[in-house]
């Protein structure tokens, strides 16, 4: 992939995931039989399958589900870049995947368009084909990799960006942005707290936001990481839900 990719062209992406039910005493045996098997090996004295769950359940992706993707696109405008942010949130899986992957059919399906999130080769990309396989949703041009060499693929990874090639260590969006001294606005709940939100408060706008403030975080790294001048929060605009 160039070096030199318009930023326009870059669509900037997070997602937030919870399980599919809230306790691990809700699941049902064969389910239950499948996780226990899948996390043997995490099993022992002091932490039992229901612990697991609870860390781990969200982020499998066989026992897990989206509930947003938080998109950020930047615009040129006279007095300078703009962001703007859109989120697709929705308590049915189905429906937010089929609405993210039109955005992905009908404006970023050529070889010049990418994708970009922190840890997103790792856990985003494929977390979404995923979830969308299971739902019986087509991958978007985008999102297949069949058949597709490495350079073809136009996926960014600020991780990766970060990494060097050193592949030893996991380095979170947080930590990036505090040792770049990019002002962070996520001052509401973390990613421990999706879960609770989602299933007790029943907040489905409360987890957009956090997931949005998440994309910010990813774009003013990116820009930062490029040597460009960071967007300024009045030049931020989200359309919500």
């Amino acid at each position: 992939m160039s070096n030199y990719i318009p930023l326009e062209k870059i669509l900037f992406l997070d997602i937030e995931t919870v399980p599919q039910t809230y306790e691990y005493a809700n699941l049902d045996e064969k389910t239950k039989e499948l996780f226990n098997a899948k996390n043997r090996f995490a099993q022992n004295e002091e932490k039992s399958f229901e612990m697991i769950y609870n860390e781990k359940g969200g982020i499998l992706s066989e026992f897990g589900k989206i509930i947003c993707i938080s998109i950020g696109m930047i615009h040129k405008t006279t007095l300078g870049r703009s962001m703007r942010l859109k989120s697709f949130a929705h308590e049915d899986e189905e429906t937010l995947l089929k609405q993210f992957k039109k955005l992905l059919d009908d404006h970023y399906n050529t070889n010049d368009h990418v994708l970009c999130g922190h840890n997103a080769k790792e856990f985003d990309f494929p977390y979404i084909c995923r979830r969308m396989l299971i739902n019986g949703i087509t991958l978007p041009t985008s999102l297949d990799l069949g058949g597709k060499k490495p350079w073809e693929i136009k996926h960014i990874d600020t991780m990766e960006m970060w990494k060097f090639g050193d592949y030893k260590a996991y380095t979170s969006l947080s930590l990036l942005c505090h040792v770049f001294n990019i002002p962070t606005p996520k001052d509401d709940i973390s990613g421990a707290d999706v879960a609770r939100v989602y299933y007790e408060e029943k907040d489905l706008d409360r987890i957009r936001i956090y997931c949005e403030k998440d994309v910010i975080a990813l774009i003013q790294l990116y820009l930062k990481m490029k040597g460009e001048s960071l967007i300024s929060d009045g030049n931020i605009t989200s359309a919500g839900l």
